[in-house]
């Protein structure tokens, strides 16, 4: 079930998501990345999660928020196309998304609560997918994608942002920020 998707099954702007999901069940590799972003944000201060590493850039909260947001939209146009609902769906707003969900007045450990609650029941609808729905298709915001490339979707996605927040963590514990 939910094999890697074939090019012609998204549009182009995903395709750097589904490269960054490794081979192997996309189930295994959704539940893993629990654990990585909990031990990547062990012991980060509420103060440095809420802190902007640049001007115009998210904090470490408004990530974990637009993780939850998108994860919720991707979850929401699978279970839609997976149920035959060939009904077109809009797009979203990130940054209107990010701005509205005012991430930086909460936790991070709520956060990433939420993010895991969340995850949870991403893994739980793929997995109770019957075979013939990994293949359905619908359109959001204006392009064709299946239900299996959403699953992709949603693991790169995450991870592209892992690696963002890895790295500039890094580069911070490396100047002594």
């Amino acid at each position: 079930m939910l094999s890697r998707p074939d090019p012609t099954e998204y549009t182009e702007f995903y395709k750097n998501y589904i490269a960054r999901v490794p081979e192997g069940p996309v189930l295994d590799f959704l539940a893993k990345q629990l654990g990585d972003y909990r031990q990547l944000l062990v012991g980060v201060s509420d103060e440095a999660a809420s802190a902007a590493p640049a001007p115009g850039k998210w904090s470490i909260k408004q990530v974990l928020g637009h993780l939850c947001d998108t994860e919720r939209v991707m979850t929401y146009r699978a279970l839609r196309f997976a149920r035959g609902d060939a009904g077109e769906l809009r797009g979203f707003e990130q940054d209107d998304y990010v701005r509205e969900a005012q991430s930086n007045s909460r936790s991070l450990d709520d956060l990433l609560a939420e993010f895991e609650s969340i995850r949870k029941a991403t893994i739980a609808l793929f997995g109770s997918l019957p075979p013939e729905a990994e293949m359905r298709s619908g359109i959001a915001n204006g392009n064709k994608v299946t239900v299996r490339a959403l699953a992709y979707i949603a693991a790169g996605h995450t991870q592209h942002h892992f690696e963002s927040l890895k790295a500039g963590l890094t580069q911070r514990a490396g100047t002594g920020r």
